[in-house]
């Protein structure tokens, strides 16, 4: 899964324009995001509800971004082959939301699609230890899952940390991807963590320079990182 540039920009559609999702998520590739992120609530697993697989379905002819489905939502297994069938590139559950974790992510493989798991900011990284060989990405959630626009939490940082070296003992090239507060000030600091995707959403479709200057802040905050180590 290596691809150019070493970090990769996922905005997240949760912050952007709802009666205009086409031009948002064309905005954003124009502006060189190479994925678009989908999060997937359904008012049980987090407390707010957004959309669903009709959305990804509509978008996908828009868009040639790697499609990066979110999906905070109870018994995933239920929509898993629907969201595939919709455009997902990247089905990602929370391990918090799955009894049989495991054989979650095999079916999202199944599918024909990478394989993510999710955890909440108060979720242990033992919670998805036995199950690193079957995941494509791993995302840290850095602000408690639900709604846009909050802070990021520090102490996240030294979770991320933890991540990226567990992924490198067992030898996985699993994506390591945050989700939260994600912005020009802390973009240095999980890049140097050790993350190589990050979801932004508000920092990239609230910008007050727009969607273009958003992304293009972020990637300047990867250089600053990189340039750091």
């Amino acid at each position: 899964m290596s691809s150019a540039p070493r970090v990769l920009i996922a905005p997240s559609l949760l912050s952007a324009d709802f009666a205009n999702f086409a031009g948002a998520a064309r905005a954003a590739r124009e502006a060189g995001a190479e994925l678009l992120h989908f999060d997937v609530m359904d008012g049980v697993f987090v407390p707010n509800i957004t959309f669903g697989a009709q959305t990804v379905r509509a978008l996908r002819h828009h868009s040639d971004a790697l499609f990066d489905v979110h999906l905070m939502i109870v018994q995933p297994e239920r929509y898993i082959e629907e969201f595939a069938q919709a455009g997902a590139d990247i089905i990602t559950v929370h391990a918090e939301a799955c009894v049989h974790l495991q054989r979650v992510l095999a079916q999202i493989r199944e599918c024909g699609v990478r394989a993510g798991v999710s955890l909440n900011p108060a979720t242990p990284l033992s919670a998805i230890e036995y199950v690193v060989p079957d995941i494509d990405l791993l995302l840290i959630m850095t602000v408690n899952p639900g709604f846009g626009g909050q802070r990021f939490i520090p102490e996240m940082l030294r979770k991320i940390a933890h991540a990226r070296a567990m992924l490198d003992e067992a030898g996985s090239e699993a994506w390591l991807e945050v989700d939260g507060g994600i912005n020009g000030i802390t973009t240095p600091m999980v890049v140097r963590a050790g993350a190589r995707v990050l979801v932004a959403g508000s920092s990239v479709f609230g910008h007050p320079e727009g969607v273009r200057a958003g992304v293009e802040e972020l990637r300047r905050a990867v250089w600053e990182a990189e340039e750091r180590v």
